[in-house]
């Protein structure tokens, strides 16, 4: 997953709350890096990563250019 927020703080909510509720469902990260700079939060969850950037940050590693060709693999919804 990637997504963008505005702030440094934003930055780290955005990656707070998912890491909260994923954990509600059992899952931890593997790893996670660049929290305290936020300019590009990366929680590694084995079979998933999540990138968190700030639009500076997004704009120069333009992950989606790297990976075009990749396959889109929809997320089924929750069974709440």
């Amino acid at each position: 997953m990637i997504c963008t927020g505005n702030n440094p703080k934003q930055v780290q909510a955005i990656s707070e709350e998912i890491g909260l509720k994923l954990k509600e469902i059992g899952e931890m990260p593997v790893s996670l890096e660049g929290h305290d700079q936020a300019e590009w939060i990366l929680s590694d969850y084995g079979d998933f990563l999540v990138h968190v950037f700030s639009p500076k940050s997004r704009e120069y590693y333009d992950l989606e250019r790297l990976w075009r060709a990749a396959k889109d693999v929809p997320i089924p919804p929750a069974d709440h």
